[in-house]
């Protein structure tokens, strides 16, 4: 386990002048590393002006936590049982009752379902809004009028320019939100190679 200085989740650094406060929203994530992980950033930045938000998969979505600290230290101990594992992003789909785009995850996806149930528990545990459903988002925060539209944009630069579209996922990063929506980089775990 390393700890790190809280960094900003995104892509760009902010103003100096410019110190969101934390607020009481953690989430578990995973970086999507490479070649993949910066074409995604990149086309996140397209698709919704303003997003600096880095690529990468939820693992445990956004939630409160009346410890954070005995949270990390589960979280350390639960991660343990896993090793680093590779997923395949075949193509995009859109989630209508939200009005988000994201990247289908086909290989690796029961591995994520195991790690958040795994890590849903405890000083983690949290009644999810919607039905946990591993997936990496490229576009939110859309108006239901505009989805179509962004799509077939998306899936037009997927289908020509997307890099390899299998990675290796061997880190698991805890994060914070702020008061502007930046999320910051608390801790990261470099889950172990298989033997």
């Amino acid at each position: 386990m390393s700890t790190l200085a809280p960094t900003p989740f995104c892509c760009e650094m902010l103003d100096n002048s410019f110190r969101p406060e934390p607020i009481d929203e953690y989430a578990v994530v995973s970086y999507i590393p490479g070649d993949l992980g910066c074409f995604i950033t990149d086309l996140r930045k397209e698709l919704v002006q303003n997003c600096c938000a880095r690529s990468h998969v939820t693992i445990l979505p956004p939630r409160p936590l009346a410890d954070p600290k005995a949270a990390l230290e589960q979280l350390h101990e639960y991660l343990q049982k896993f090793r680093a594992f590779d997923i395949e992003l075949p193509g995009l789909e859109v989630f209508h009752q939200t009005s988000v785009i994201y990247a289908e995850i086909t290989d690796g996806k029961d591995i994520l379902r195991e790690m958040h149930e795994t890590l849903n528990a405890g000083f983690l545990e949290h009644d999810e809004q919607y039905e946990y459903h591993p997936h990496v988002t490229l576009a939110q925060g859309l108006t239901p009028g505009t989805v179509h539209n962004r799509f077939c944009e998306a899936k037009g630069r997927w289908n020509k320019a997307a890099p390899a579209r299998r990675v290796h996922i061997s880190n698991v990063t805890f994060v914070q939100n702020t008061t502007a929506n930046i999320w910051l980089d608390l801790n990261e775990f470099i889950l172990p190679e298989h033997p």
